[in-house]
C-alpha cells in the first residue's frame, strides 16, 4: 500500500499511463518514490530507493505573537549542512505534492496530511529521507496541506486559483521546527543548537523575550537567519497623553497628521534605482548558469534586500513615534491593491502603506492605544464643516467656500479622517491640538 488506502498499480498499467501522459510511474509508490524521482532529476528508478545524503504583564490574558529575527554565522561545513537540510525539505515538499497529484489523477483519491505523515516513520527508518528532525518533516507536509487548502478556498470564492506548484531551489528558502526544544535550542552560551547541524553562531542584537514557540531557519541572499516566533504578553498600557490624530498617507509626503505635521517620503526604491540599474545590467550580461551570473544575481538580491530593510526600519520608527504620542489614531481603510494597479504603482509600492499600517496596528494594540480605520471615500473632497470641496489630483490646496478653511489638501484630508474616526466612538472627546 503505497498511497494510503490505494493498492499498488500493476507495472503494465503504470507503463500505459506513462506512455499516455508522459508522467513518471510513481503512483502507488508513496512519497519515497517521488523523493527518488526528484533526487534523480525526473529519472525514476525501479531498483529501489536510495539513501539521501515569558516577558511583560498580561492584559486580560491576551498575548501577541512576535518574530525575532537574528543573523546566523555558520562556518563552511555548517553552511553546507544547512543547504543540504533545506534541499531535503524541498524534496519532501515536491514529493508530497507529486503523490497528491498522482493519487487524484490515477485513482481519484484526495490525500490529506495524515495520509502522508503516516509514511514518515517508515521512510526515515529505510533511510529514504535525510531531513534530521522528525517534527520538521511533519511541518513540510503541513505546508503542502495548507497550500491545497488555500487553493480550494480561492476556487470556492471565485478568485484566480493558482494550482500548487513544485518548488525549485530558488523558491524554497526556509524550513521550520514547529516545537521549540525539539531539535533546536538557544544555549546559555549564546549559540543556537540545530539538529543535524550543530551549534551555530548567532548575533543576538536584542534580547529574546517571551515564550519561544517555533523556530524557522531562513536563507536570504546567501545569508542565514534564525526567526523565533515568540508568544509575549501584552505590555502595560502607555500613559495617556490626551492627544488624538488623523493620519493621511500619501506620496508627496509619506504621511500628514491632523495637526499639520508632514512626514517626508524617503523614497528608498527611487534612490536605489541607479544601483539597481547597474546590478541588473550586470546580470543581463552574464551567461545563464555561470558562476559569474550567480554572483551578479546575489548582488542584485542584496540591493533589493537593503531597500526593503530601509523601508521597514523607517516604518517601525514612524509607527512607534505615533503610538507613543497619541491615544487615538484614525487612518483610512485603503484598497491598496487596487491603487497599486494604476499609473502610480511604483510610488505606492515604494511607500509601502500596507506594511506601515500593519506595524501601526499591532503597536497600537500592544500599547493599549485605539486605532480606527475609516471609509476613505470623499475624505479629500469634503471639508470638516461638511461642505463639498471637489478637487482633482493636481490641486494640492484646500479652500472651503463655506467656512473659509485654507490648508493643504493632505492636511484637510487628515482632519476629515480624524473627524470620521471620532464619530465612530460612543463618546467623542474634545479634539486636542486640532483647529
Amino acid at each position: 500500500m503505497g498511497l494510503r488506502g490505494c493498492p499498488r498499480l500493476p507495472v503494465t498499467f503504470a507503463t500505459i499511463i506513462v506512455a499516455a501522459t508522459g508522467l513518471p510511474a510513481l503512483a502507488g509508490r508513496g512519497i519515497a518514490a517521488c523523493l527518488l524521482f526528484w533526487y534523480n532529476n525526473g529519472k525514476p528508478s525501479d531498483s529501489g530507493f536510495i539513501i539521501l545524503s515569558d516577558g511583560g504583564a498580561a492584559q486580560d490574558g491576551y498575548f501577541l505573537r512576535k518574530t525575532f529575527k537574528y543573523r546566523l554565522y555558520p562556518n563552511r561545513l555548517q553552511a553546507e549542512l544547512l543547504d543540504g537540510q533545506l534541499a531535503e525539505a524541498r524534496r519532501l515538499y515536491n514529493a508530497a505534492l507529486q503523490e497528491r497529484r498522482d493519487a487524484w489523477r490515477m485513482m481519484g483519491k484526495s490525500l490529506n496530511y495524515y495520509d502522508q505523515a503516516n509514511q514518515l516513520k517508515e521512510m526515515r527508518a529505510a533511510g529514504d529521507l535525510g531531513l534530521a528532525n522528525y517534527s520538521a518533516c511533519q511541518d513540510v507536509l503541513r505546508r503542502v496541506s495548507k497550500t491545497y487548502t488555500a487553493f480550494f478556498m480561492r476556487v470556492k470564492v471565485g478568485k484566480k486559483a493558482g494550482f500548487p506548484r513544485f518548488k525549485s531551489h530558488r523558491r524554497f528558502d526556509s524550513y521550520a521546527f514547529p516545537a521549540y526544544g525539539d531539535g533546536c535550542k538557544l544555549r546559555d552560551s549564546g549559540r543556537l543548537y540545530v539538529q543535524g547541524i550543530g551549534e551555530l553562531k548567532v548575533k543576538l542584537h536584542r534580547p529574546l523575550g517571551g515564550r519561544v514557540k517555533t523556530l524557522a531557519l531562513k536563507r536570504e541572499c546567501g545569508r542565514w537567519y534564525a526567526c523565533f516566533s515568540v508568544e509575549v504578553a501584552l505590555s502595560e498600557p502607555l500613559p495617556a497623553t490626551g492627544l488624538v490624530a488623523g493620519v493621511d498617507v500619501g506620496l508627496t509626503s509619506f504621511a500628514v497628521l491632523s495637526d499639520g505635521t508632514a512626514i517626508a517620503n524617503p523614497q528608498h526604491y527611487r534612490k536605489a534605482q541607479a544601483a539597481l540599474r547597474r546590478a541588473q545590467r550586470k546580470v543581463a550580461r552574464r551567461r545563464k548558469g555561470s558562476n559569474r551570473r550567480r554572483k551578479a544575481v546575489r548582488e542584485l538580491q542584496r540591493i533589493h534586500a537593503h531597500v526593503s530593510n530601509q523601508r521597514s526600519d523607517f516604518q517601525h520608527q514612524v509607527s512607534r513615534k505615533l503610538v507613543n504620542a497619541y491615544d487615538f489614531i484614525a487612518v483610512e481603510d485603503l484598497n491598496i491593491n487596487g491603487l497599486a494597479r494604476g499609473m502610480l504603482a511604483k510610488s505606492i509600492h515604494d511607500a509601502g502603506w500596507g506594511s506601515f499600517l500593519s506595524k501601526l496596528s499591532y503597536k497600537a494594540e500592544d500599547a493599549g492605544r485605539a486605532l480606527v480605520r475609516v471609509n476613505p471615500n470623499g475624505t479629500s473632497q469634503r471639508c470638516i464643516c461638511g461642505a463639498a470641496v471637489p478637487k482633482n489630483l493636481g490641486q494640492r490646496w484646500h479652500l472651503c467656500p463655506e467656512c473659509g478653511m485654507s490648508v493643504t489638501r493632505d492636511h484637510a484630508s487628515a482632519l476629515e479622517i480624524l473627524r470620521l474616526g471620532l464619530s465612530l466612538r460612543v463618546l467623542t472627546p474634545t479634539l486636542v491640538g486640532v483647529a
